[in-house]
């Protein structure tokens, strides 16, 4: 994108100034050269103008496309988050159940212990 406007920048500047050199020597009278050189200044500031402008266009175009990118790439980053957020939940929750569980059964051995040494003494 930089070289692009560079090149034509650079393009616009050299028949610029080959205009004004041909203008210069070519064998007119004075007025007719300052004229010349007066209507070759003001088609070279419109052709840059219009480059600039063009240039301007491309830039927010591709701006607005990487942004567009940017929050579609967030969004999808944001989704696989999320997903790997309740995986980590679900296994949590399914080793909880078996902590859980665990210690329900080491509950109910120590009620059972208990019981037998309370008939014992």
């Amino acid at each position: 994108m930089s070289n692009n406007g560079n090149t034509t920048l650079g393009l616009l500047l050299g028949a610029a100034a080959g205009a004004a050199l041909g203008i210069l020597f070519a064998p007119d009278k004075g007025s007719e050269t300052r004229r010349r050189i007066s209507e070759e200044a003001n088609s070279t500031k419109d052709k840059i103008a219009s480059s600039a402008t063009e240039l301007k266009n491309t830039i927010a175009e591709n701006a607005s496309a990487f942004k567009d990118s940017a929050l579609n790439t967030f969004g999808n980053k944001k989704h696989t988050v999320e997903q790997h957020i309740d995986a980590l939940i679900t296994e949590g929750s399914y080793k909880a159940d078996d902590v859980i569980t665990g210690l329900e059964k080491k509950l109910a051995d120590l009620k059972a212990k208990n019981k037998r040494l309370q008939k014992t003494s």
